[in-house]
């Protein structure tokens, strides 16, 4: 991988100079997503670009169990498995910094932020999303940018020395102030307008400042990309959908920076147009995450539905069931999360757009309860008529010969379906096939 023309660099280069391209970033790390990931790469002949999350992977493992360095070996073997090119894919990190131990006094939240994101620099992760946007515990009640801005420049400069002292290429950066909650609000009252052109600007320069006073030249030609709030976002049970005229200011302001586009996180379960949109606008680095193993949780308990028709209960897998028993005795991921009365979360838990659930899979007794619901339903030929029911669109597909009625494959197909409209607004933008005169 050249320097100066990673992909991502020819991506952003690409849409910069006015071809109705962007990227879009699957953050995620459950094994069927990410080969449904990869088919849909492949279709639309894109770029794979899979990002971990600093709850996700880290020095101590994460909630997958992963350090950086295993997890890249993970969708590296899924990768071959698949027959999915390597050099079509690139692993980034997703809100590096100190997240994941904000209640720990700075000193010691940024020590382990800098071991996290040499580890990741290390394990060839080459887009880097420096996140220092979240206080600490001993931290003022508000962050200046000037302390955001010190503390990413910090770990730019750490994960420079690591990635060349790896033999990797140099990493790409994003960088910003105003970023979203990962995962989506607790409350969608809580979600911001679109940053406003100002704040932008001051982010921007504040950046460059403690980049270039750091002696981190090279690092600075390589920030592609700002996370803003563009005005979407999501809660357990709402959607903000993207609103054009609204972020119009914020869109030209990012017009007028050379090499620059906007990354634009919490993008799940917006409308495709609105993505294309974005794309359009130069939110051009779509980030989605929990619409995917959404769609992957309903196709689960689409399966569950055939099982109970087909299968006496002694048979049954329950997964639904152990899925629930699991969350409640492990309520941590899901509680802030989930307000009110004990059946206004039971519904949640199963049914939120927040999908709290998707922190569960790799729990063993809901990983086994998963493997017991696809080997009961390999083991039996689904009758259409049930499929029709509760997998309609797989089913039209399965009636084309175009997709086999099995279980894996039907969950794939449907998460697919999904992870698609972010291929077709990255690859074959129908909102900007007008758009007026190329910017550079």
């Amino acid at each position: 991988m050249n320097q100066d023309h990673s992909p991502i660099q020819q991506r952003v280069k690409a849409h910069r100079r006015g071809e109705p391209v962007g990227l879009y970033s699957v953050c995620c790390s459950h094994p069927m997503v990410l080969t449904a990931a990869m088919q849909v790469a492949q279709r639309y002949d894109t770029l794979l670009l899979v990002e971990a999350t600093s709850n996700q992977v880290d020095q101590f493992g994460g909630y997958t169990g992963m350090n950086p360095e295993q997890f890249r070996s993970y969708v590296n073997l899924l990768a071959h498995e698949r027959g999915f090119p390597l050099e079509r894919l690139v692993l980034g990190g997703d809100h590096l910094g100190p997240n994941a131990w904000q209640a720990r006094p700075a000193v010691e939240a940024m020590a382990n932020a800098e071991v996290l994101i040499a580890a990741y620099a290390a394990a060839g992760f080459h887009k880097i999303h420096l996140d220092c946007s979240m206080r600490c515990a001993d931290d003022p009640g508000t962050l200046t940018d000037e302390t955001v801005a010190a503390r990413s420049a910090r770990l730019a400069a750490i994960a420079e020395a690591a990635a060349a002292q790896a033999g990797h290429p140099p990493p790409v950066y994003v960088i910003g102030t105003e970023v979203p909650v990962p995962g989506g609000e607790s409350a969608l009252a809580d979600a911001g307008a679109p940053t406003s052109p100002q704040a932008a600007a001051r982010t921007l320069e504040v950046h460059c400042r403690a980049f270039l006073d750091a002696g981190l030249h090279g690092a600075w030609r390589r920030v592609i990309a700002m996370v803003v709030q563009p005005g979407v976002d999501f809660d357990a049970s709402h959607i903000q959908h993207y609103d054009a005229a609204e972020a119009a200011k914020l869109s030209a302001f990012v017009a007028g920076q050379p090499g620059l586009v906007f990354e634009a996180h919490s993008t799940d379960y917006q409308r495709e147009s609105s993505l294309h949109e974005m794309v359009r606008d130069h939110f051009a680095i779509l980030k989605v995450g929990p619409a995917a193993t959404f769609a992957l949780r309903e196709g689960l308990l689409a399966l569950c539905q055939i099982e109970d028709e087909l299968l006496p209960p002694e048979r049954a897998s329950r997964l639904m069931e152990v899925l629930d028993e699991v969350m409640l005795a492990k309520p941590e991921h899901w509680r802030k999360h989930y307000p009110g009365s004990s059946e206004e979360q039971r519904l949640m838990r199963r049914y939120g757009l927040s999908d709290r659930c998707r922190y569960y899979w790799n729990e063993a007794p809901v990983a086994a309860a998963v493997e017991a619901l696809c080997a009961n339903l390999d083991a039996i030929e689904i009758p259409l008529p049930l499929l029709s029911q509760h997998l309609h669109e797989q089913y039209l597909e399965v009636l084309q010969g175009q997709l086999a009625a099995k279980p894996r494959a039907l969950l794939e197909h449907k998460v697919g379906r999904v992870l698609a409209q972010y291929a077709r607004a990255c690859n074959h933008n129908a909102a900007a096939v007008n758009t007026p005169a190329p910017i550079c």
